[in-house]
């Protein structure tokens, strides 16, 4: 990897760590990802740490089926076939976060569909698949521990940017990792804002129409450098 990009791209990936967990939407678990800019059939993530404390020093890359190519004995996430399965299934996917969302979950437990309620929401598009591990794999831990489940994980994804996680959280695609970050909080937040809704009545939800167009608008570069600025500077983390 050329060393100018190498330095941009990993310094993104460890502020997008840090965003997400400054904002709540990981703690002590979780992980981000991008795919290698120069080889598709590989990915960039931090070895086993948590996400508020990754550093440079801490991101490895891994083939597709979750093989580091210079492991130096650092541990390594038990659920990286996530990003492996994603990046394998999806080819259009470049950045995934897997998080445990504690606002998301109940609409992966309920039958109650997460759509979007307030303009930032739109960012998730719709539908929202829920991928239940059971389905296929019986009684487990919940996690996704080989490249089977990643890849069926990926599927259940249907298409589309999120697929939530009976019981456990949810995996975000995007085509960015500031991308990625940005679906990953509004996520977090129009699932509050749609559980608040639903104790008062049944919610006015957006309309394919208005999804489409405010999603657009939203992950345009100009909204999502401005947001990245916020998230980065709230963080700690500098500037480039």
């Amino acid at each position: 990897m050329d060393l100018e990009m190498s330095h941009a791209v990993l310094h993104e990936l460890v502020t997008a760590n840090r965003i997400l967990a400054n904002e709540g939407i990981v703690d002590a678990f979780g992980h981000a990802s991008v795919r290698h800019p120069e080889n598709p059939d590989r990915y960039i993530m931090a070895c086993s740490r948590s996400p508020g404390i990754v550093t440079v020093d801490d991101l490895m890359e891994y083939t597709l089926d979750g093989d580091p190519l210079d492991q130096q004995g650092r541990p390594m996430y038990a659920e990286r076939h996530i990003h492996g399965g994603v990046y394998e299934v999806r080819s259009d996917i470049k950045a995934v976060i897997h998080n445990h969302s504690h606002a998301v979950i109940p609409f992966g437990l309920t039958g109650t569909e997460i759509r979007p309620v307030f303009h930032m929401g739109s960012t998730m598009l719709g539908p929202v698949p829920v991928w239940d591990i059971a389905d296929n794999f019986g009684d487990t831990t919940l996690l996704v521990l080989n490249m089977e489940q990643g890849r069926d994980l990926a599927h259940g994804m249907q298409g589309g940017r999120i697929a939530l996680m009976r019981g456990h959280g949810c995996v975000v695609g995007a085509d960015t990792i500031k991308e990625a970050v940005m679906i990953a909080i509004y996520l977090e937040a129009n699932a509050k804002l749609q559980m608040q809704a639903l104790q008062l009545g049944e919610p006015r939800y957006m309309t394919t129409g208005e999804v489409e167009q405010c999603s657009e608008r939203i992950t345009g570069e100009l909204a999502i450098d401005r947001a990245w600025e916020y998230w980065t500077i709230r963080a700690g983390c500098k500037t480039v």
